[in-house]
């Protein structure tokens, strides 16, 4: 086990664990985290596998390490590392089975007071259009040809389909679609796990919720996103289904050859890989696109059904309006980006497991309206916590390769929860607190429990202070739909 007498601190918030640890490290490690973070991080294995990625060939700079930081499988869960190209590797499980999953942010005008009197009614009507739970099927059935197009075009299909807004498309990450994904290198049984659950939930830590903007830091800023305090927002929380997971599933499978096959040496065999630019490296990139694509999709037809909810319940009510995407963000994803590395650019393929991407301002993917402000960055808290809304900054190009944290990141395992948390006590409490609960499982609602994870507000003061975001609004939630 690693020690705090193993760390440099570098400075306030920033750890590191330097080359000279272990003689087969390429990188050293840098963890942001506070004192009390990282006390947290150090009493599971998420730093002992980050020591791992860091012996990997090929990565530039460093291993960046987030204060969300848990244990994961191979790379640990707020892991950001990055592989030069062509030289370099990719690895499944440094990009993590959940393929895209991400946040997605709307926001309304409907201000709380006006809605306390439905919000029973919204919370049923979430629960009944948005369908949660494991293996669960959707209202989106596709054909197989209509399959292939959702990972070839992403949230594009859903705006040919009525599901979407260009609005919607232009505040997604990537616009709602990766190029280049290829679903011929996906396996019939990976679509045959995804092509029914499209605009669904699923289960585990995903979620839809409703919040209230309870406090805004940036106001400037706020109303250029459309957000305004007092009013209600709506959080969606999900990825690529089955689908992703079992495009994970097949190729750490088939890269157990390829790590022979190239000769990498791997200190765990949970990271194999394969050269980036090999054929098995690129038959996982297309496959990976595919599956990111149709997160897109999800989470875009998740919106659609949200949209439909706020309509049925607030369709009545004075100033009631769609509800506005304020923007949609991945992680679990590899990235191919340009990065300045000890003074030169880099062209380099980024594995964000667990994080998310934050660039800063000037950023020529974003839309109009953020390139003077910066990426968005979507961190939602534990069930029955706060949520964030941040800002990428330039200084996160500089130290985390544009990352920052994606939650509040687990201090207890599922089972662990399980064993020490009753379901259908948390709902008591969590309602006798004002949050309308609607969930298909007391164990899985049990496995999120708010005592389950770090405190989301020291991992977003930890992400502010290192100066890889900067605080917008935090969200207070008001109704959760879990599966």
């Amino acid at each position: 086990m690693i020690r705090k007498q193993d760390l440099n601190r570098l400075k306030n918030y920033l750890w590191e664990i330097p080359i000279s640890f272990h003689p087969e490290m390429k990188v050293p490690v840098w963890i942001f985290a506070d004192e009390e973070l990282i006390e947290e991080a150090l009493d599971d294995l998420s730093i002992n596998q980050a020591v791992n990625v860091a012996c990997l060939p090929g990565l530039v700079a460093h291993v960046a390490i987030m204060p969300d930081v848990h244990q994961g499988y191979g790379m640990p869960i707020g892991g950001v590392m990055a592989a030069r190209i062509p030289e370099g590797i990719i690895s499944p499980g440094a990009v993590g089975y959940d393929i895209n999953c991400g946040v997605r942010v709307l926001a309304s005008k409907i201000t709380y007071q006006t809605a306390l009197p439905y919000l029973g009614d919204l919370a049923n009507s979430l629960y009944r259009n948005c369908p949660s739970g494991v293996g669960t099927g959707g209202s989106l059935p596709l054909s197989a040809a209509e399959f292939d197009r959702v990972c070839r075009t992403g949230a594009g299909w859903t705006l040919a389909k009525g599901y979407a807004t260009k609005e919607d498309l232009e505040r997604t990450e990537e616009f709602g679609c990766i190029k280049g994904a290829d679903p011929d290198r996906v396996s019939q049984r990976a679509k045959q796990r995804g092509k029914n659950q499209l605009g669904t939930l699923g289960a585990g830590n995903h979620f839809l919720e409703v919040d209230v903007v309870e406090e805004i830091f940036d106001p400037e800023a706020a109303a250029i996103m459309g957000l305004e305090p007092g009013c209600l927002a709506v959080q969606i929380h999900c990825g690529s289904r089955g689908f992703g997971h079992q495009i994970c599933t097949d190729y750490v499978q088939d890269f157990q050859k390829a790590v022979i096959k190239y000769g990498i040496k791997l200190r765990d065999r949970e990271l194999v890989c394969a050269p980036f630019a090999s054929p098995e490296g690129q038959a996982y990139l297309g496959a990976m696109k595919a599956a990111a694509n149709y997160a897109f999709a999800n989470r875009q037809a998740l919106a659609y059904h949200a949209r439909r909810s706020f309509q049925e319940v607030f369709g009545s009510q004075a100033g009631a309006e769609p509800l506005r995407q304020i923007y949609d963000i991945a992680h679990n994803m590899a990235k191919i980006e340009t990065h300045q590395i000890e003074g030169q650019k880099l062209k380099v393929c980024v594995h964000r497991k667990g994080a998310t991407r934050a660039f800063g301002p000037g950023f020529a993917e974003l839309p109009v309206e953020y390139r003077p402000l910066g990426q968005p960055v979507l961190v939602p808290g534990s069930m029955g916590t706060e949520s964030w809304i941040l800002l990428g900054t330039k200084a996160s190009e500089e130290l985390s390769f544009g990352s920052s944290c994606h939650g509040a990141g687990r201090v207890m395992s599922r089972r662990q929860a399980k064993r020490s948390i009753r379901g259908d006590r948390l709902r008591e409490k969590l309602e006798g607190e004002g949050i309308n609960i609607r969930a298909g499982s007391m164990p899985g609602l049990a496995e999120e429990a708010p005592q389950a994870y770090k405190n989301v507000n020291r991992v977003v003061e930890t992400v502010a202070k290192a100066g890889i975001a900067r605080k917008v609004a935090r969200l207070r939630p008001i109704a959760v739909i879990k599966g």
